[in-house]
């Protein structure tokens, strides 16, 4: 994506961080998108139906924009299967790893000033930078 959009990732962003602070005052709940997933599945059988409505909500609400606009967004994956399937187990084991993804670490721990996530966020995008400086060398871009 090339275009600056500074109002509706403004909007996005606003959504986001209602709908963490919904989660947490009306649930008690942290909005961390591995601990729901992993909750939807693994957690008591009365725990399971907020978890599974939030993650119905996650994949129906791009559905219902698409639709809504008669359009899909414009998106190109550049990435061989077995690339994109190592990357998500990477992304998977990190997160078991750090206790947390970036959803739970960055939206939810940071804005409630956790030093643990502050740590957390701070070392996913030190590592983000990391494996991207390395990759370009490693292709030559």
């Amino acid at each position: 994506m090339t275009e600056f959009t500074p109002v509706s990732a403004a909007i996005g962003g606003a959504l986001i961080g209602l709908s963490a602070v919904m989660l947490m005052a009306l649930n008690g709940r942290i909005a961390g998108i591995s601990g729901l997933f992993s909750g939807a599945f693994f957690s008591e059988a009365g725990d399971r139906a907020w978890r599974g409505f939030f993650l119905i909500g996650l994949v129906a609400a791009p559905l219902i924009y698409t639709l809504s606009r008669k359009a899909q967004p414009a998106f190109e994956i550049t990435s061989s299967l077995p690339v994109i399937i190592v990357a998500g187990l990477l992304v998977g084991f990190g997160t078991r790893l750090g206790s947390g993804c970036t959803s739970g670490h960055g939206v939810c721990g940071m804005s409630r000033l956790s030093v643990r996530s502050m740590a957390a966020v701070a070392l996913f995008m030190a590592s983000g930078a990391i494996t991207v400086a390395l990759a370009k060398l490693a292709v030559g871009g």
